[in-house]
């Protein structure tokens, strides 16, 4: 049988065929637009998604045996707000992910009901990014459009409703929402209060795993597959891309170096650290993951390369870099703000530290190393946890980069897996397609039979000695910034 995964992500749509035995048949990706009505918003066109994405399928089932596709499930951009009228037609543009216009709201929820209060209903606080302070800034700068919500919905779940005509979510992207009690997964009623709605304008929870109905069969008759395909609810992207990458189960975890980077924890236990500096939520294995998420990763490194140096060769610009740990050069890596663990919108990219021989490979270097310390602010919270992690999965555009993972593994003193196949969420995606068509009987049993390690970066103890002595130095960099950061933005 076959088994579709739909990457929803910030730019494009990419989409993956996978056979029963994880094969990947075919992969696809189409892209759309991105608009900053204004400065600091970002928005897209939930119609783009859906064109973009049947346009996809066609595509990617060119030359298959479409009558051997079992199922269809997503892994998607998180946090983003879709709202649909009566007639479930979309009202306005989808406010994403990376929308920075909620600094107020996110006070009023922080401040005046107070981070403790939130993380009870919640087990996190509100950022800028998450969907509840969407909706709070629409309350109140679009009554109008308020006031015609019948349904609220995150990106990748429009998609299952364009599908399957089902009004559908999953726990680990609704955990994102700042709208679900993460501990009990189920709608939480205090923060439905909060922001003016009822749980009858929320989609029905499921499982990432679980079946949430089968292709309508007007769909079914435009791909030419059978009406019997069953779709499943998916995941947010870093809990699809786990599961590609078999970062579940107690314990494991998993990196990401796309656009945004995170590092992933699984846990089979309910965690939340004290100052709520690490997400938690659900994963897409039944179970918890924390995760500490910053921005922009490997995106850094694209505005680094393409807009100040001016070049597309970025493999050649890091040949150059040979003295690893004895960079005299200090990057902050937060061009869009930053999420963990400082949940500061208005803190900004800093370079520190040049001198006149400061050389071009210096700078480049202390973008990849910036990045690499701020995954281990994050890795330094669960730390505080009593979560010890020995080996991290690795995955993204910037995890080809074989100079960032000897990098990584040393900052963060980990080892470092590289899988065969590095597909991410649209995997992950396909992965628990096939699982809710009963191919595996669970997630785990999907990632051992399907997720191959090919290769291991080991850390180096002296290069781990001298990055901990850079670590601790690249740590006071934003304390003392902190202030200034308020003045000029």
């Amino acid at each position: 049988m076959l088994y579709i995964g739909i990457d929803l992500g910030t730019s494009s749509v990419k989409l993956l065929l996978m056979e029963e035995d994880g094969t990947v048949k075919n992969v696809v990706t189409r892209e759309y637009p991105l608009y900053f009505p204004k400065p600091g918003w970002s928005e897209q066109r939930p119609e783009d998604w859906y064109n973009e994405t049947m346009l996809g399928l066609r595509e990617l089932l060119e030359g298959a045996d479409k009558e051997a596709v079992a199922g269809i499930s997503f892994g998607g951009q998180m946090h983003g707000l879709v709202i649909l009228d009566e007639k479930d037609e979309v009202i306005r543009p989808a406010i994403l992910w990376n929308d920075g216009r909620t600094a107020q709201e996110c006070e009023y929820l922080n401040g005046e009901i107070g981070k403790e209060t939130i993380s009870g209903y919640t087990a996190n606080i509100a950022f800028t990014g998450f969907t509840a302070p969407k909706l709070l800034w629409v309350k109140k700068h679009e009554p109008e459009n308020f006031a015609r919500i019948r349904k609220i919905m995150l990106p990748k779940d429009y998609l299952a409703y364009r599908l399957t005509g089902v009004h559908c979510t999953d726990v680990s992207d609704a955990s994102g929402m700042l709208l679900l009690d993460v501990k009990n997964r189920r709608w939480s009623k205090e923060m439905c209060d909060l922001c003016g709605i009822t749980e009858e304008l929320l989609p029905k929870l499921y499982e990432s795993d679980e079946c949430v109905g089968t292709v309508l069969p007007d769909i079914a008759r435009t791909l030419g597959i059978p009406e019997t395909v069953k779709v499943a609810a998916g995941a947010g992207d870093n809990a699809a891309a786990a599961v590609a990458a078999g970062a579940v189960g107690d314990g494991n975890c998993n990196i990401s170096l796309g656009t945004s980077g995170t590092v992933f924890i699984s846990s089979a236990e309910f965690r939340v650290d004290r100052n709520n500096a690490l997400h938690a939520f659900c994963d897409a294995n039944h179970s918890y993951h924390l995760m500490g998420c910053m921005l922009s990763a490997a995106s850094f490194n694209k505005w680094w390369m393409d807009e100040i140096i001016g070049t597309k060769d970025y493999r050649k610009e890091q040949e150059s870099i040979q003295k690893l740990g004895e960079n005299h050069v200090f990057y902050l890596p937060y061009l869009m703000g930053e999420r963990s663990p400082y949940n500061n919108p208005n803190a900004r990219a800093t370079f520190i530290g040049m001198t006149m021989d400061t050389t071009r490979a210096d700078m480049t270097q202390a973008v990849l190393e910036g990045v690499a310390f701020a995954l281990r602010d994050s890795l330094e919270v669960a730390k505080s946890l009593g979560i010890r992690i020995e080996r991290t999965k690795i995955c993204g555009g910037g995890a080809k980069s074989p100079l960032w993972r000897k990098i990584i593994a040393n900052v963060l003193n980990l080892k470092v897996d590289i899988l065969e196949t590095e597909e991410g969420p649209s995997l992950g995606g396909a992965m628990l397609a096939a699982v809710a068509c009963e191919a595996y009987e669970n997630v785990e049993a999907a990632a051992k039979q399907i997720v191959k390690v090919v290769e291991t970066v080991e850390p180096e103890p002296e290069l781990v000695e001298k990055y901990e002595a850079c670590y601790q130095k690249f740590r006071k960099i934003y304390p003392a910034c902190r202030e200034l950061f308020d003045e000029i933005v």
